[in-house]
């Protein structure tokens, strides 16, 4: 059975920072892309960045979300079966419930879209105040 579960996630200032992870279990956690999704209430779901499973070639990094880019850095320990998300420079726009998620293409990242991806966490509250 495939599992997702996100932690990390809490209130802090503008300008802090926060580490998120996402421990997956259930299938083989290194032949697939990973992502991180965002969705405030009332909006569609976000990507914010996703990275290739790493066993063939580079993990490669893309990021989804413009705002994101120099400030979160997304990376994964397929040794720990482990998916981070590294988030400084906080900012209030960043508030919202952070899912990670599998994707269906397998090692190679092809899609930003939700429906891009099969197995999802029950997401982590990020909550930025000014």
């Amino acid at each position: 059975q495939v599992r997702l579960v996100e932690s990390g996630g809490g209130s802090v200032q503008a300008g802090g920072s926060l580490r998120l992870s996402c421990a997956a279990s259930g299938y083989f956690y290194s032949q697939y892309c990973m992502a991180w999704f965002r969705q405030v209430p009332g909006k569609e779901r976000e990507g914010v960045v996703s990275i290739s499973s790493g066993i063939i070639g580079e993990g490669g990094i893309t990021y989804y979300a413009d705002s994101a880019r120099g400030r979160f850095t997304i990376s994964r320990d397929n040794a720990k079966n482990t998916l981070y998300l590294q988030m400084n420079s906080l900012k209030p726009e960043d508030t919202a419930m952070y899912y990670c998620a599998r994707s269906r293409s397998g090692y190679y990242c092809t899609g930003r879209k939700a429906t891009d991806y099969d197995a999802w966490g029950q997401g982590t509250q990020v909550t930025v105040s000014s």
